[in-house]
């Protein structure tokens, strides 16, 4: 979805895309031309004050950083959160969008409901955007586009699946949460959010999930990519009951500077 208030800049072949949860962003800033991410930072709301909003967080974070302030031909905006789900295009009715999240999130119906097409792959990502979020940023970034965080990462996992005929899960690990995408040859089998608190209730959700899909740990692909690393307790849990496990390798751009754990962390938005 594209929100605008008809600003016109100068063209400089510059793209600034932001994830936003409601604990913090991460930006960087795309070179057009060359293809190559020039800059990236990430702002943990935590170190505001408690009392702070979300609009004293974002204002705040502006107002220190200048790359945000900046002149860019493209702006998008990527709503990272859990209210969203997937759904067949032959079975989505634009007009019911609310109704096809009311089974697996709580939504009221004052709440504002959008969808991201998922182009090639016949369905879409309906969510619930963060409409304060976007209405201060219009304020601050003129015209942008805004997209749920996991229109790109399935959207990403699916194109890369190509004449991969295994079945491959896919884990996305953020703070407090993960995506499990199970993928086979350009077809999503499955995807789901699950809040999370210890390693233990990461791969109980990561067995039933397996068991569920009749997926057998011990011929089973599991790559993990996000907030993840070979020394984390999570990967550990992983390796422990799954025999073929790795970290997801990444590839953005050919000049990049960026390690391959950052590279994981920011899979969605170096690929936004």
């Amino acid at each position: 979805m594209v929100i605008t208030n008809n600003t016109i800049t100068d063209k400089n072949y510059k793209r600034l895309s932001i994830q936003i949860s409601l604990n913090g962003l991460s930006f960087c800033c795309r070179d057009l031309l060359n293809n190559a991410i020039t800059s990236y930072k990430e702002i943990d709301f935590k170190k505001y004050p408690k009392t702070y909003s979300i609009e004293n967080c974002l204002w705040k974070t502006f107002l220190d950083e200048n790359d945000l302030t900046k002149n860019y031909d493209e702006v998008v905006v990527l709503h990272d959160n859990t209210l969203n789900t997937f759904v067949p295009l032959p079975l989505f009715d634009e007009e019911y969008k609310g109704s096809y999240l009311q089974y697996n999130t709580k939504v009221f119906e004052t709440d504002y409901f959008t969808f991201d097409p998922i182009k090639n792959y016949d369905m879409v990502n309906v969510y619930v955007p963060y409409v304060n979020i976007n209405n201060y940023l219009i304020d601050q970034l003129g015209a942008f586009e805004y997209l749920h965080s996991s229109s790109i990462l399935v959207n990403k996992l699916l194109e890369n699946s190509k004449n991969d005929e295994s079945v491959t899960m896919f884990i996305h690990f953020m703070h407090n949460h993960f995506e499990i995408v199970v993928i086979q040859n350009q077809k999503l089998l499955l995807f789901n959010t699950f809040e999370f608190n210890t390693p233990d209730d990461f791969i109980y959700y990561l067995l039933f999930t397996a068991e569920q899909l009749h997926l057998n740990p011990e011929s089973l692909k599991l790559n993990l990519l996000g907030t993840i690393n070979e020394d984390d307790e999570l990967y550990k849990k992983a390796y422990k009951y799954i025999r073929n496990v790795s970290l997801y390798e990444i590839d953005i751009d050919a000049n990049t500077t960026f390690s391959a754990e950052e590279r994981r962390k920011n899979f969605i938005l170096f690929h936004s």
